[in-house]
């Protein structure tokens, strides 16, 4: 009965006109940046951040949860029509996507895609309904030692499972730990590392570090590449539904990459793109014709948008029930919250229930605004992936600009965009992640509060994090996969 009167409330907030004008705002804008090749979804909610100061706190993590879903969506657009992922989740679908298309079957990829994009959405939704308020049941128990562990095991995750080298991973994380330790000492009160400025003393603030690590880099980086004109395959509305072979083909597919995007999203920097590889590597294992995969297989194209869309519901089950982001979106969506005053966590479902199930039911909504725009608005689409990035790259400066200075209305945010912009430059040219920076930036000052509120609260034994269980296990966890990475590594360069 709980989850009913739960269900009933967050209803109540979602169907709120307000909120169900900025749901739809959010998804259709995510399609957009979906559709717009290298624009990507921390980008624009990065850029997005200061919008919503001005509208109400239920409404700003409506509209920003939409952008994240919907983009997911709209990356499969660009990846069918022109062979160019539009979000990485989609990286995966130009293998069969755009074949499909080549072949005059563009309809019905679109088709599965957009079908698929919401069965992954819609059950990952309701598996988060399930377990949001279990996983926050059970960190209602933690202290000041489970939140530095759990921390901990989450950093070591970032770290661990993030693409390229582990030891660049490593010193971005390091860096974005000591870019979160400027300031004001939450324990003492002591500025730290704030160079004798008044500014500095608030510490870094999350919306122009973003802007510039995201918006502005990314600019920087595109401005390196030719512009290219772009190949689009044409297509008519006509046969957009996928036909009952097509269905026949792809419904175990669906389903097989709901369960692996869902779990999945769960861990922290694996998410929706391992999510959309495992599921095609699984689809293509299991089927009875292999050599069809990069023809035009539609299960090629089901399961995996079928997967990145479900790792959404995952990756938010941990930010919502325990504070812990697993990627660069969910850590600006972290970032959204902390702007209002929210600090998502077990507490989260406690003192605001009617944010945290007006969320999840918001996504309900999201997943059958994105089902019935998708399809109608394909032509719009095709349209806006011919804007050249003359256009398109000044406009994006315009608008980190006018984001950095609303954050505070102050000269000195728009410095510091500029500032973490060359710096996630230079992080991408030397191959160094944006993505466990960002992430340790705003984790490190819980873990580093939690650390040491464990020694005052235990005069300095440091036995605390192994007389509490739950501390224990996450901190025996997070050595333990250390210990496993360098030895795989040592194994590497010793055949090496």
């Amino acid at each position: 009965m709980d989850l009913f009167h739960n269900i009933y409330m967050g209803f109540s907030t979602a169907l709120l006109p307000s909120n169900l004008l900025y749901c739809f705002l959010g998804v259709l804008v995510g399609t957009l940046v979906g559709v717009l090749p290298g624009l990507g979804s921390p980008t624009v909610l990065a850029i997005l951040l200061p919008v919503t100061f001005y509208i109400p706190r239920e409404a700003a993590l409506i509209m920003t949860a939409g952008i994240y879903y919907g983009s997911q969506y709209g990356g499969s657009t660009t990846s069918i029509l022109v062979n160019i992922p539009g979000e990485a989740t989609s990286i995966v679908t130009c293998l069969d996507g755009h074949q499909m298309a080549k072949n005059g079957r563009a309809g019905p990829a679109l088709g599965i895609s957009a079908f698929g994009s919401f069965i992954g959405g819609t059950i990952s939704v309701i598996g988060l309904m399930l377990m949001g308020p279990a996983v926050a049941n059970i960190a209602l128990r933690f202290g000041p030692p489970e939140l530095f562990a759990l921390t901990f095991l989450a950093t070591v995750l970032i770290v661990l499972l993030a693409k390229g080298s582990k030891l660049k991973s490593f010193i971005s994380a390091l860096l974005g730990c000591f870019a979160g330790t400027i300031g004001l000492d939450y324990v003492s009160g002591v500025p730290r590392f704030n160079l004798g400025t008044v500014s500095l003393m608030k510490g870094m603030e999350l919306v122009p570090v973003a802007i510039g690590l995201f918006g502005m880099a990314e600019v920087l980086i595109h401005l390196e590449q030719k512009w290219i004109e772009k190949n689009i395959v044409k297509m008519t509305m006509k046969g957009l539904l996928p036909t009952q072979k097509d269905w026949k083909e792809s419904i175990l597919p669906m389903g097989r990459g709901t369960v692996i995007g869902f779990f999945l999203g769960l861990l922290p920097g694996a998410g929706a793109i391992m999510a959309s590889f495992s599921s095609y590597i699984v689809e293509k294992r299991l089927s009875r014709h292999p050599e069809r995969f990069g023809t035009g297989a539609i299960a090629g194209v089901a399961g995996p948008e079928t997967a990145n869309n479900a790792a959404v519901g995952g990756a938010m089950v941990p930010l919502l029930s325990l504070g812990i982001p697993t990627n660069a979106v969910t850590s600006l969506l972290l970032g959204a919250m902390m702007i209002h005053g929210i600090h998502p966590g077990p507490f989260l479902i406690k003192d605001h229930p009617d944010i945290f199930w007006g969320v999840i039911t918001s996504m309900y909504l999201g997943n059958i605004f994105l089902l019935i725009l998708n399809l109608p608005l394909i032509g719009i689409w095709v349209k806006v992936l011919k804007v050249p990035q003359r256009i398109l790259l000044p406009l994006i400066v315009l608008f980190c600009l006018i984001g950095a200075y609303s954050n505070g209305n102050d000269p000195y945010d728009v410095l510091m965009m500029v500032v973490f912009g060359a710096i996630g430059y230079l992080l991408r040219k030397t191959g160094l992640e944006v993505l466990p920076f960002i992430f340790a930036m705003i984790i490190s000052p819980v873990m580093e509060n939690g650390f040491r509120q464990a020694l005052l609260s235990s005069r300095g034994n440091f036995t605390i994090f192994l007389t509490h269980s739950i501390s224990a296990v996450f901190i025996g966890l997070g050595l333990i996969l250390i210990l496993f990475s360098l030895l795989r590594e040592w194994r590497f360069k010793g055949k090496g």
